[in-house]
């Protein structure tokens, strides 16, 4: 499909703190999916965005961190090619992160508008991160911040630690159902077939 013709113009935005060890070689092969939809040939040649005021795809080897401010032309199946990047950056990335992902819908108009028609723009949020437990807790964190920002129009900060203490409550459930559900089905270890301790990682800040 010729990117003239793509109903959508996708912009993909947000950094991702990468491991140390982390190359370039190995973050062109994680963000092939991306590039390679886009019709390049290689992570250079893709990195560039579809408008040049946008910096595209970044990455900083000094502080280890991946930038990306990046639109490309494209469909709906752009979403597969997001899932494959973030299955394969989430091997790199050396703290949770969050990428924030627009859709605007490039055939709706203001006449349609005025016709009562409905744009597709759409709006999705993406983690990515070495561990559950890591995407959790920026998941745990936005949250906390979009509520916080909402009841402050009403409330002082200080009394507002209840609510996030019952944000944590839920994502600390969440995490010990993921926990164990990757225990299931586990063969026993340790002396005795007794088992260590959780097999999902550190658990998450806050999350008590």
């Amino acid at each position: 499909m010729s990117s003239y013709n793509a109903p959508f113009e996708i912009h993909v935005h947000g950094q991702v703190p990468l491991r140390a060890d982390a190359g370039f070689e190995q973050l062109q092969e994680a963000l092939k999916p991306l590039w390679k939809y886009a019709g390049a040939r290689s992570l250079v040649d893709g990195a560039a965005s579809a408008y040049e005021e946008e910096p595209g795809i970044k990455f900083d080897p000094q502080t280890h961190l991946l930038q990306i401010c990046w639109t490309v032309r494209g469909d709906e199946d752009f979403r597969q090619s997001l899932d494959e990047m973030c299955m394969s950056l989430n091997e790199l990335a050396d703290q949770g992160a969050a990428l924030e992902v627009t859709f605007y819908d490039t055939d709706f108009d203001e006449d349609e508008e005025e016709e009562g028609a409905e744009s597709r723009d759409d709006f999705v949020m993406l983690f990515v991160g070495p561990t559950p437990a890591a995407i959790m807790q920026v998941q745990r964190d936005l949250l906390v911040q979009d509520v916080v920002n909402m009841m402050e129009r009403h409330f002082d900060g200080a009394e507002l630690g209840g609510v996030v203490a019952e944000i944590d409550k839920l994502f600390g459930q969440r995490f010990d159902d993921l926990v164990n559900s990757l225990e299931i089905g586990k063969p026993p270890r340790g002396p005795g077939g007794a088992g260590n301790g959780h097999g999902g990682g550190r658990r998450p800040r806050h999350l008590h």
